[in-house]
C-alpha cells in the first residue's frame, strides 16, 4: 500500500505505519505491505481467481447513512461473495481508497472515519482468513474504495455460470431481500430526518439491518458446493434474484421457472425486494436432480426455489409461478447506467 506520488508527508506515513500494523502476512502473503509489490503463492495445482469491485459515495453506500465499520465490512463481502460463488479459497485482499481528507482527520470520538473503515474491514478479513496485503491511497472530493480480490481453486474445479443444463434443480443459501428491505427502511427514515444531519439509526432496527449493514459472504458454503462437485452452476446475489438468475440462463443458454411461494424471505422483506432488491450476497446455483443437497450447508440453510428448462425462442427466459397463476419474470436487479 501506497501513498499518491507527491503525497508523502508525515500525516500520511503515520497512516500508512497504522494500517501496515493492523495488517498480517504469512500463509499465501509471503510479502505484504512495504514493498512496491505484493508476494502471494498459491498451491500447486490451484488457478488464480480474480475479482474486482469499486464502492462509491452516493452509489454503493451513503456517508451519511452507513456507519464506516459498515463501509468497510461491505467493501471486502463483495469480493469475498463472488470468490464464494465460484468455490475459491480467499488469498489476500488489495484496497485503494479514495477519500476527502476530513475522512482521514479524528473525529468526535477519537477515531477517524478511515481507522473505523478499517475495522469493518479487517474484522471480516479475520473471520474469512484473508490478508489485506496492499493497495494505494489518495485524496478525492467523493469518498471510494476500490478492491481487489485474489483467491485460488483447484484447477478445472471452479464453479461457473455456465454449466446449468435442463432439469437441473435451483437452489439458494440462506434468505432473501432482507438488505433491500433494511436500505428501505433507512431511506423512509432519512426522508424524516433532516436533510444534512448523519442518519442515526435506533438501537432496535440493529436485527433487521444487519443484513444490509454487514452481510455475511457465503465461503463455505461455495467451497463445500465445489468439493463435492454438487453445483452445475452458481452466482452470488449481488444484483438481485431476478437478474443474476438471468446470468446463468444467458450463458448455459437455459431458461428457468421458479416457484414464488419457494423463496425463503428474510426479516422485513418482500417478494419483490426477494425478487429484485438485491445485496443478499447468498448464492443461487443449480444442481443435477440425482445429487442430494443438504438442508444446511455450515449451519446455513439452502431451499430449492425452481428447475433449469430447455431454452425455446419467443419464450420467456424465466417464468415465476405464484398462487394465481404464473407470468414472465424480467431482470429488474441492479444495473449501472440505468
Amino acid at each position: 500500500m501506497r501513498a499518491a506520488p507527491g503525497a508523502r508527508n508525515p500525516a500520511e506515513l503515520d497512516l500508512l505505519r497504522q494500517i501496515r500494523r493492523r495488517t498480517r502476512s504469512g500463509g499465501p502473503v509471503i510479502l505484504g505491505i512495504g514493498d512496491d509489490c505484493a508476494l502471494l503463492r498459491a498451491r500447486p495445482g490451484e488457478e488464480i481467481a480474480v475479482t474486482t469491485d469499486l464502492n462509491i459515495d452516493g452509489h454503493h453506500f451513503r456517508l451519511s447513512w452507513h456507519p464506516p465499520e459498515s463501509v468497510g465490512h461491505r467493501t471486502l463481502a463483495r469480493g469475498l461473495s463472488d470468490l464464494a460463488a465460484m468455490g475459491a479459497r480467499p488469498l489476500a485482499a488489495f484496497v485503494s481508497l479514495g477519500l476527502p481528507p476530513t475522512l482521514v482527520r479524528p473525529g468526535q470520538g477519537g477515531a477517524s472515519w478511515i481507522s473505523r473503515f478499517y475495522d469493518g474491514m479487517l474484522s471480516l478479513a479475520d473471520k474469512s482468513s484473508v490478508a489485506l496485503a496492499g493497495g494505494d491511497l489518495s485524496e478525492s472530493p467523493v469518498a471510494l474504495a476500490d478492491i481487489v480480490l485474489i483467491g485460488a481453486v483447484p484447477r478445472g474445479n471452479a464453479l461457473l455460470r455456465s454449466g446449468a443444463r435442463p432439469g437441473d434443480a435451483i437452489y439458494v443459501t440462506g434468505a432473501l431481500g432482507a438488505s433491500a428491505a433494511g436500505l428501505a427502511r433507512m431511506a423512509g427514515h432519512a426522508r424524516a430526518s433532516k436533510p444534512t444531519a448523519r442518519l442515526r439509526i435506533p438501537p432496535s432496527w440493529a436485527p433487521l439491518l444487519q443484513p444490509h449493514l454487514f452481510p455475511q459472504p457465503r465461503l463455505r458454503q461455495g467451497a463445500w458446493l465445489r468439493a463435492h462437485r454438487a453445483a452445475t452452476a452458481a452466482i452470488d446475489l449481488s444484483d438481485g434474484l431476478s437478474i443474476d438468475l438471468a446470468h446463468i440462463c444467458e450463458e448455459s443458454r437455459v431458461a428457468a421457472e421458479i416457484d414464488a411461494t419457494a423463496i425463503p424471505l428474510g426479516p422485513g422483506a418482500t417478494l419483490e425486494q426477494a425478487l429484485h432488491g438485491g445485496e443478499d450476497y447468498e448464492l443461487l446455483f443449480s444442481a443435477r436432480p440425482d445429487v442430494p443437497i443438504p438442508r444446511r450447508i455450515a449451519t446455513v440453510p439452502v431451499t430449492r426455489i425452481g428447475r433449469i428448462i430447455r431454452y425455446r425462442a419467443g419464450n420467456p427466459a424465466i417464468t415465476l409461478f405464484m398462487p394465481t397463476g404464473s407470468r414472465p419474470l424480467q431482470p429488474r436487479g441492479w444495473q449501472h447506467f440505468t
